[in-house]
């Protein structure tokens, strides 16, 4: 049960009370004293059935741009020291645990994307574990490289909606009509006309748009444009925007409290502001942008977007070969394990050995009789 339907019956109920009090005439009337009361109880009813029935465990999943802070923002919410980062590799998990106002506990499941490469197989054991009913999924672009992030984005994208199409599949026909509703009631309260010009996911979706400090000293057209794209894409699959830096206290903030509404339910909303302007680091909540207010009346999808986005800002086509051009991890320091290191030194010495026989044999061979 919602809470506005808890807040109606709650009404309902002390409207029968006085009524029936009532009913007896001056001297039925309830005291301040009884009206005191009745709320008391209906109060710690209240509260009984929030513990039974708000979510005892969420889960949070953190995919995006590569080196764009999402292990440290995820350390900075949890506190953890940080010393040295290692890069992620595939895909970590972590959680957090909260003593509720039920004084039940709440757990939060975080999980962590290293790589949009290939990533549709790990993007499933995330949203099969937990499930798609306490889903939300915080997608980190690089801001400060505008001309690249957008590769990044869509990736993400097609990877979280090919995903979560293929669950919505098999679910049953009640709990996949309850999430179809309720994205329609994340984003359609406010601006009804738009909902037949989006296409939103099942489950809540956060579109931080990382390293701002960065982004903040690019060229005004780059960040016109940028910001545009940003706020179309948000709004075609129904999610939320923020800017985020870690070097800015203020916006670093906003994003803790974004993980914890979405993760522990709290606080009630973390967007203290609502900004726009693409001078500013932008902030817009769900159901909160429009297509008028974006400038853009047409029909939308994530391929025009792109492409228009492409024909302002012009994108790099990386080479295959760079793009999976990634640190050896058996070079980085923060993965040493002496045991693991000397192992593979002589399996290195050993192929070394076995490929100059190959090499000396390969001579004899070919010298004629």
């Amino acid at each position: 049960m919602r809470l506005p339907q808890i807040f109606h019956s709650l009404h309902k109920r002390l409207q029968k009370m006085f009524e029936k009090n009532n009913e007896g005439g001056e001297s039925g009337t309830p005291s301040i004293q009884d009206i005191a009361g009745r709320l008391a109880e209906e109060q710690q009813r209240l509260r009984q059935l929030e513990a039974t029935t708000m979510p005892k465990e969420r889960t949070i999943l953190v995919l995006g741009s590569k080196c764009v802070g999402k292990t440290s923002a995820i350390n900075k919410f949890f506190e953890r020291e940080e010393h040295t980062t290692r890069p992620t590799l595939a895909l970590e998990y972590s959680f957090g645990r909260r003593i509720g106002s039920g004084k039940s506990p709440q757990v939060m499941n975080v999980w962590e994307l290293g790589s949009l490469d290939n990533a549709e197989q790990l993007l499933e054991v995330p949203m099969r574990t937990h499930g798609l009913q306490q889903l939300a999924v915080f997608i980190i672009l690089d801001l400060s490289q505008p001309q690249r992030f957008w590769t990044d984005f869509e990736c993400a994208y097609k990877g979280l909606r090919d995903t979560a199409q293929k669950m919505m599949e098999k679910l049953t026909p009640d709990l996949r009509e309850m999430l179809e509703q309720r994205a329609l009631e994340r984003v359609g309260h406010q601006n009804k006309e738009d909902l037949g010009n989006q296409d939103p996911l099942p489950f809540p979706v956060v579109i931080v748009g990382g390293k701002y400090d960065i982004f903040a000293g690019l060229d005004p057209a780059v960040k016109k444009h940028t910001c545009r794209c940003l706020r179309s894409v948000t709004h075609l699959i129904g999610g939320a925007l923020l800017f985020y830096s870690q070097r800015i206290p203020k916006l670093a903030k906003v994003l803790r409290d974004t993980i914890s509404h979405l993760g522990f339910g709290s606080p009630a909303h973390p967007f203290r502001s609502h900004v726009t302007d693409f001078n500013e680091p932008l902030c817009i909540w769900f159901g909160k942008d429009s297509w008028s207010l974006i400038g853009d009346t047409e029909a939308q999808s994530v391929e025009r977007i792109g492409a228009t986005f492409g024909a302002d800002v012009p994108q790099l086509q990386l080479e295959k070969q760079k793009l999976q051009e990634t640190p050896d991890p058996a070079k980085d320091p923060g993965f040493k394990e002496s045991l693991i290191d000397e192992m593979r030194a002589q399996k290195n010495e050993e192929l070394a050995s076995i490929m100059r026989d190959v090499l000396l044999r390969g001579k004899f061979e070919s010298v004629p009789n």
